[in-house]
């Protein structure tokens, strides 16, 4: 299925990190409730059609745009990018692509100034900026800290049917893997990619896409998060928690998987590593290898793997999702128990180890 993008001539834009996502809603007061009252996300601006949220540490505008619309779905994953130069790079590179290309020296939200937003190869509504309104940033208001606060917006996560594809893409944009998925037959499941020094700012899941699989939010501990489980409890909400919480084999954060009203799903995120020595190694793990999802070996809910938002394109339409060709993760680890679990008795990769007494399936 791969049909590689080519590589432009012109220099890609220098992508700082992952800024913010801007999804639509059906209901924007049950999602401000959401975000706000359950979550804690800080307003930072609203009005009837659109909510401007940013986590605790965040000086810039916002993280997350809520606009209500008539269909869920995901109309940018934006970047900041290191100077106003890159953003004249952003769309000398996307339209070399072939791609389809709006600027907006206004921007395209408020609190964000001249922006490029395109429909990339893969088909996902990306975003590059540089210009932002700064406002307070609230590490030392510990009057408004919460028990389960989110600090900082961590990463996106990408469905798409061609990860090889979406990887050599990425690779070009200027971004590193820090780990990925495979099998014994050279498929790749998924990859995570990094700009800033942690282990990914969007990761690529194999699967029936383009769909956005999650936007995560990082807390301070695991115990915060920990906490937003207590309260969705405490609010009979429980029901939205859908995986974890657990910690992870790839990343080896802590984490929790919960859906907003419109199922648009929020990844909370803690205790990651650092990335960015020039010679950071990959991790490649075996997708026999259960601990890769859940370090504890919990199994994944099939909907983890199934269901996913739709993205929107420049118009403002969904895209059409692509079935993935190539066998998914799902198919190769959820059997009829509903759940492989395979070790090897004898590592195979240079650093594989014995850990408590066995020893891990995954190239490590």
């Amino acid at each position: 299925m791969t049909n590689f993008v080519p590589t432009p001539t012109v220099a890609a834009p220098d992508i700082v990190r992952c800024a913010y996502m801007e999804i639509v809603v059906t209901d924007l007061a049950k999602s401000r409730e959401f975000y706000v009252d359950v979550l804690g996300l800080h307003v930072t601006e609203e009005d009837e059609n659109v909510i401007y949220l940013r986590s605790l540490e965040e000086f810039i505008h916002h993280n997350l745009v809520l606009r209500k619309g008539p269909v869920a779905a995901v109309a940018a994953f934006a970047y900041r990018v290191k100077s106003p130069a890159e953003v004249d790079a952003a769309e000398a590179y996307y339209k070399e692509l072939g791609c389809r290309v709006e600027r907006r020296k206004e921007g395209f939200t408020k609190g964000v100034g001249d922006s490029v937003r395109v429909e990339d190869p893969l088909g996902f509504p990306y975003e590059f900026f540089y210009d932002v309104q700064h406002v307070e940033r609230l590490t030392q208001r510990y009057d408004l800290y919460s028990a389960g606060e989110l600090v900082r917006l961590d990463h996106f996560n990408q469905v798409t049917p061609d990860v090889p594809k979406g990887r050599k893409y990425l690779e070009d944009l200027g971004f590193r893997v820090s780990e990925d998925i495979k099998d014994a037959d050279g498929v790749t499941y998924a990859a995570w990619m990094h700009r800033k020094q942690t282990v990914h700012d969007t990761a690529l899941t194999g699967g029936n896409g383009p769909r956005m699989h999650h936007v995560a939010f990082a807390t301070h501990e695991k115990h915060n998060i920990i906490q937003i489980c207590d309260k969705m409890g405490a609010l009979r909400i429980s029901d939205r928690i859908e995986r974890g919480p657990g910690r992870h084999g790839v990343s080896n954060a802590f984490y929790l998987y919960i859906l907003d009203p419109d199922g648009h799903r929020i990844e909370i995120y803690t205790q990651d590593y650092y990335t960015g020595d020039p010679d950071n190694p990959t991790i490649t793990w075996d997708v026999h290898d259960n601990q890769r999802r859940d370090w504890w070996g919990n199994p994944v809910v099939p909907s983890w793997y199934t269901e996913a938002s739709l993205v929107l394109d420049l118009d403002g339409t969904p895209q059409p999702v692509i079935v993935r060709e190539e066998k998914s993760e799902m198919a190769v680890t959820v059997g009829a128990d509903g759940f492989s679990y395979t070790r090897k008795a004898d590592g195979d990769g240079p650093d594989a180890g014995d850990r408590a007494g066995f020893k891990l399936g995954a190239q490590l």
